[in-house]
């Protein structure tokens, strides 16, 4: 958990409507390589702690007898529902907690995996409880975007989100630490999930990077989403100014592109799994 700061439940209030439009997606193909990297069947159960809107869960449930998702957010488990019908996903659940609620009468797991959501917890305690609910030889995920990919070499065809000029705009109307629910981020949020998770007894820890950089189009839509399903800018925080807001970020991005849109290149992604030792329950 970030130092300095307790959780509460307005972290992502708001946030889970722009998910979908606003954030762009792990590299194609992520599922298939943890499917691979694990061995996956078809049998044991998923539980994605802190899914979201299901986001990972969704794309993974077909490897898996039934698939369950872990949120404190009720508005990001009725988006994931909402996603799962439209998907047609019909082994999935879904329960309102937070990762320090676990075990919370879910049973035993194949697989755990936390999509950039460890580092919001009590990461000891949550690591040790999804040691024992796991099964032996079950494994621990941590995945999330490539951090500092080497420079691509060609250009975008269009101009990219002007994501500096927007921290500025944020830092602006909601001061210069990065906020979080109703407290700030001193010193941002912590790493190093390998010495944590191996502290609570995992073992044979694997790195996998599923490229990406496909280049994809974004409208100013899309990134006034991106902005607000974030928990550092989420809608609640500009209370009676996030009119005001969101009409100085559509000039920013006016100003950046005129004709509204911009490019990305789809980050890679990185996934890193431990597994319980076979001879633990």
């Amino acid at each position: 958990m970030p130092d300095g700061w307790q959780w509460d439940s307005t972290l992502f209030q708001g946030s889970a409507a722009y998910y979908e439009r606003g954030r762009l997606p792990y590299a194609p193909g992520f599922a298939e390589t943890l499917a691979t990297a694990l061995g996956l069947d078809g049998r044991g159960r998923l539980l994605d702690v802190g899914c979201g809107p299901g986001t990972v869960l969704l794309a993974m449930a077909r490897f898996f007898t039934e698939a369950v998702g872990v949120d404190p957010d009720e508005d990001m488990l009725a988006e994931a529902q909402r996603q799962a019908r439209r998907r047609g996903v019909t082994n999935a659940r879904w329960a309102a907690a937070r990762a320090e609620d676990l075990p919370a009468g879910l049973g035993e797991f194949r697989v755990v995996v936390f999509a950039q959501s460890f580092h919001w917890t009590d990461r000891d305690r949550v690591a040790a409880t999804v040691l024992e609910m796991l099964e032996p030889g079950g494994a621990f995920v941590h995945m999330g975007d490539l951090k500092n990919p080497p420079a691509e070499p060609t250009p975008l065809p269009l101009p990219a989100p002007p994501y500096e000029e927007i921290s500025d705009l944020v830092r602006r109307y909601l001061g210069p630490v990065r906020r979080a629910g109703q407290g700030k981020l001193v010193n941002g949020t912590p790493n190093r999930e390998d010495l944590v998770v191996e502290r609570a007894g995992f073992e044979n820890f694997q790195h996998h990077v599923v490229p990406a950089g496909e280049v994809v189009d974004r409208t100013t839509d899309d990134i006034v989403a991106w902005v607000f399903s974030r928990s550092d800018s989420a809608p609640h925080l500009f209370g009676e100014r996030l009119e005001d807001f969101e009409r100085e970020l559509r000039a920013v991005l006016q100003q950046a592109a005129s004709e509204n849109r911009f490019a990305e290149r789809l980050p890679a992604t990185e996934i890193m799994t431990w597994r319980k030792p076979h001879g633990e329950r």
